[in-house]
């Protein structure tokens, strides 16, 4: 995407021609009024973002933000009042200097968290000191300025924005690449659209204040990406919310899981231990497993979406060797990553074999390989059980259940077994 943008914007530079414009003070004051409006509502979109994280780099974006908004505000006011005299005609320009040095340097500086908390609350007041401080120099200087801004004296503040926007825009295209960000992935190009409208002020310098040139064009492309970024924020910040609010019922559920049927099954099963027979030991057993299913239920509620899928496999074998009294050996690799619903799969599918080698085959001994290699990820389980007739059992409702999960993945299921010689279980997606 920034390729095309710089491609572009050196096409309309080439083409362009000092004499393309026309004649539109009201096209020049509407164009100002949306740049304007679009960097103030970007600015409040990171005044909330800033909030949230805190940092360096968000609080000097809002600052330049301010101060370009603002300036872009008071170039309306000019073009609808005509002459406004000198200190009138170099504020805009002064502080578009400043905005854009700032949104070069928020572009250079780390995202690092500002140790005071209090910035959150003194946010816009670097911004309103300097725009201060810049009005009250122009103002006391006001007399040594010249009557109107012309062409050849905007060389300078144009030279500046261009070179502070041209670095703005490389750092940013830099940081997108190595951050998901979607508000970074937008900003790098509106700087280089940006840049390239103070490129095309420079070589076709405007000369009319009410005449409309392409170079204004191009400036408001800038400021269209803007809103476009402004559009992705928003757009991640209503995600982030539903995430957040998915995670803390997550984490009611597993509050209430833990509370309640966990404290009830294991009362049931401490009853159950004092009876005697093999319909107590069936009840028993049939209440093992359910304090195990709600178990696991509980961790995958507590679970992170970003854990690597060997870190969640380690875990919950862990727990199956230590509550069943059976030597695991783990071979995981910890670099394999999946979605939610795989992972859940997978780990399901893992424990049931785990599960059917200890209850079913009696085996002291279960290996677990989590693999990658050319055809793609493996996870194999092996016993070394007694085995079994796999057309005895092929309608066991735990060898269905893992197939399907399997096959939902997608994946293929592989059930290799004979008596006397264990039982492997392979995964493949």
């Amino acid at each position: 995407m920034a390729l095309v943008v710089v491609v572009l914007c050196l096409a309309a530079v080439a083409l362009a021609e000092g004499k393309l414009g026309y004649q539109s003070p009201a096209a020049h004051l509407v164009l100002e009024t949306a740049n304007a409006c679009v960097a103030l509502l970007l600015a409040f979109l990171v005044y909330g973002r800033f909030r949230r994280t805190n940092t360096w780099q968000d609080l000097l974006l809002l600052q330049g933000l301010v101060v370009l908004g603002t300036a872009n505000a008071l170039l309306s006011i000019t073009l609808v009042k005509g002459s406004v005299g000198q200190f009138g005609s170099w504020l805009p320009p002064s502080l578009r200097i400043l905005g854009t040095l700032l949104i070069a340097t928020s572009a250079l500086v780390p995202a690092r968290e500002a140790r005071r908390r209090g910035w959150r609350h003194w946010a816009l007041a670097p911004a309103v000191v300097g725009m201060l401080f810049f009005s009250a120099l122009l103002y006391w200087g006001r007399s040594s300025l010249p009557d109107a801004v012309t062409a050849n004296e905007l060389l300078i503040p144009q030279l500046l924005t261009l070179v502070f926007l041209a670095v703005a825009a490389v750092a940013f295209m830099l940081q997108a690449r190595s951050r998901d960000d979607v508000l970074l992935r937008w900003l790098g190009p509106a700087c280089a659209v940006g840049a390239f409208a103070r490129l095309n002020y420079l070589l076709f310098p405007p000369d009319r204040p009410d005449w409309l040139y392409s170079g204004d064009v191009l400036r408001t492309a800038s400021y269209l990406l803007l809103l476009i970024a402004a559009g992705r924020e928003i757009s991640r910040h209503w995600a982030l919310q539903a995430e957040m609010a998915v995670v803390e019922d997550r984490r009611r559920l597993a509050r209430e899981m833990h509370d309640g049927v966990l404290q009830e099954l294991g009362y049931i099963r401490s009853e159950i231990a004092t009876f005697d027979g093999p319909r107590g030991d069936r009840i028993l057993a049939a209440s093992d497993r359910a304090l195990d299913e709600a178990r696991q239920m509980l961790e995958a509620l507590g679970r992170s979406d970003d854990e690597p899928l060997g870190t969640v496999l380690r875990r919950a074998l862990d727990q199956l060797a230590q509550r069943y009294d059976v030597t695991l050996d783990l071979d995981l690799d910890e670099s394999i990553v999946v979605d939610r619903p795989r992972r859940h799969a997978l780990v399901r599918i893992a424990r049931e074999a785990v599960l059917n080698a200890v209850r079913h085959a009696k085996a002291d001994r279960v290996s677990v390989e989590l693999s990658r290699d050319d055809d793609g990820s493996r996870l194999r389980v092996t016993d070394d059980g007694p085995g079994f007739d796999p057309d005895e059992r092929h309608s066991g409702f735990g060898l269905i259940s893992m197939r399907e999960r399997a096959e939902a993945l997608p994946g293929t299921f592989v059930l290799t077994t004979r008596p006397g010689e264990g039982t492997t279980v392979v995964v493949r997606w």
